[in-house]
């Protein structure tokens, strides 16, 4: 009996250890795949060696430039050379990853009729005027006209012209290098309505050292889609001054004809209210002398913020928002001044703050005061005011005065306020400004997912990143292939693209799940399985060696 119940022990042993074994083959194969899969990050691939190339990469910034020869230019030998294309490269020394060169490409050819009969009127005005700016003429290109070294077109004291529109004029001269010296005045006119040093370095200053961008240079409005202008009347005084300003109409007349000229770079929306009581941060300083007040240089700073709390702008708006502010002093404080670093007192008693806004003072008319009752009427001349208004806005987009060359006449702006050539050098600017803060997002981004591996990358963040990454080669191709218009766009379209997966919330979905926390999860969940089936298998583990080394028995 002793017999059948040995060998039913035997057979339950061997069933348990099969059970064990295969629970184990069924946790190994089955279980720990399929947990591993269900829980693991998601991270869809990006492109991490073109984002990395991005750092090296060079643009290279093509002007077209058409160079026009009239008879009696240049000499008869040279003129029958054309036509020919010339292209002058120089890099601009900044201080950045981007390399950044700038390529001029000079297409030389001899004037058309139509041409010669215009360049040789007697003026310069008159010449223009017969040169309505082609519709066909590319953003970004420039035709430079050359005229006779005798001509009457220009002031005799005079090499150069630069005009309102894509086009200037410069003398020719009668010498066996006319090319040569033609070629360098061209040169100095093209970059003065193009590129410049100064141009870009206000267009990276965000980007660039401290040393290579000082503090007292004024910084240009960032790359945006879209900008918010908010025109403010600040009467402090309503029991003295009853204010009246015609801000519709004067916004018509001189702002949006302004602004449609910039619909490329963004759109606009414009906006205006009154402010009652509201008075400056700085109680203004009593001048014996004049028998007025002023504001020091030094105090214009703690002006801007207890007017902004007042402002209410800002708060909700999804693009940068600019200030300007007509300040009507008090009766207690008038007239008002504002003081330059030298105490002299400011021509249009005005400033503006970079990236913020401007700040006018409006003095009321002394004589105003003789025989009236208060509240005194005040009428705002709109036409001073807006002058004041459109060159502080010019001043916030970077649209300086260019450095012209020597002997170079130089015309005033359109009646929009810029000039062709201007708005192209924005474009550039913009387009390069656009290209360097896409590349820092988007290296960025690829740096801190490579270095947290537990952040979630869907598959619509990495078709941004892929996107970004295509913009920005389209816009350096575009702007090495003379293409203004459409690199500007790509340039905007990667800003966009990049800060959209930059900032995209399911990248930090699990950014800040602890490990602790997981072990919290998962011990409850395997500690009681995986404690059996470890020492079930030990156990099996152990007897099978103990059997092995069992000596066998030997009659």
């Amino acid at each position: 009996m002793a017999a059948p119940g040995a060998a039913a022990t035997d057979l339950e042993v061997v069933r348990g250890k099969r059970a064990a074994l295969f629970f184990a083959a069924v946790v190994i194969v089955l279980g720990l795949p399929l947990w591993w899969k269900t829980t693991e990050t998601y991270r869809a691939p990006l492109p991490y060696s073109q984002i990395s190339g991005l750092n090296s990469l060079q643009l290279r910034l093509m002007v077209p430039v058409t160079v026009v020869f009239t008879q009696e230019s240049v000499p008869l030998d040279d003129q029958e050379k054309l036509p020919f294309t010339v292209v002058h490269e120089r890099e601009i020394p900044l201080k950045y990853k981007l390399k950044i060169k700038c390529r001029f490409q000079k297409a030389y050819r001899r004037a058309l009729d139509h041409e010669e009969e215009a360049l040789s009127l007697g003026g310069i005005q008159e010449a223009e005027t017969m040169f309505a700016e082609p519709s066909e003429q590319a953003e970004g290109s420039l035709t430079v006209y050359v005229i006779s070294e005798h001509s009457s077109l220009l002031p005799q004291d005079m090499m150069s012209y630069i005009g309102p529109k894509r086009m200037a004029v410069v003398r020719g001269i009668m010498h066996r290098e006319a090319f040569n010296i033609i070629g360098r005045r061209v040169i100095q006119v093209a970059q003065a309505m193009s590129l410049t040093e100064d141009v870009l370095a206000a267009a990276l200053a965000d980007h660039l050292p401290e040393d290579k961008w000082s503090s007292d240079k004024r910084r240009p409005l960032k790359s945006s889609l879209g900008y918010e202008i908010t025109f403010s009347l600040l009467n402090p005084d309503p029991k003295s001054h009853d204010v009246h300003w015609d801000i519709e109409g004067a916004v018509q007349r001189h702002v949006q004809p302004f602004l449609n000229a910039l619909r490329a770079v963004g759109n606009f929306s414009v906006d205006s209210q009154i402010l009652y009581y509201a008075v400056l941060g700085v109680n203004p300083r009593f001048d014996p002398a004049s028998s007025s007040y002023y504001l020091a240089a030094h105090s214009l700073p703690h002006v801007i913020n207890p007017v902004e709390s007042r402002l209410g702008s800002s708060a909700a708006s999804l693009y940068p928002v600019l200030n300007f502010l007509l300040y009507v002093p008090e009766l207690a404080h008038s007239p008002l001044y504002i003081q330059d670093k030298d105490g002299a007192p400011v021509a249009t008693n005005a400033f503006h703050s970079p990236r913020w806004g401007g700040i006018m003072v409006y003095n009321v008319d002394p004589k105003a005061y003789n025989g009236s009752e208060l509240p005194v009427r005040v009428k705002v001349d709109m036409v001073r005011v807006m002058e004041v208004f459109l060159a502080q806005l010019r001043l916030l987009f970077g649209i300086a005065q260019p450095q012209m060359p020597p002997k170079c006449l130089f015309s005033g702006s359109k009646s929009e306020g810029i000039m062709s050539w201007e708005l192209d050098r924005l474009l550039w600017a913009r387009s390069v400004e656009n290209l360097a803060t896409a590349t820092t997002t988007l290296t960025s981004l690829a740096q801190l997912l490579g270095k947290i591996s537990n952040i979630v990358i869907k598959d619509d963040v990495a078709s941004e990143v892929y996107r970004a990454v295509a913009a920005v080669q389209k816009a350096a191709e575009e702007l090495a292939s003379g293409h203004l218009a459409s690199a500007f766009v790509a340039s905007q379209e990667a800003v966009t693209s990049s800060e959209r997966a930059f900032f995209d919330p399911s990248l930090l979905h699990l950014l800040y799940f602890p490990d602790d926390q997981k072990f919290a999860i998962y011990i409850p969940l395997f500690l009681p399985m995986g404690v059996p089936i470890l020492l079930s298998l030990f156990k099996i583990f152990l007897e099978t060696r103990k059997s092995w080394k069992k000596p066998e028995k030997i009659d």
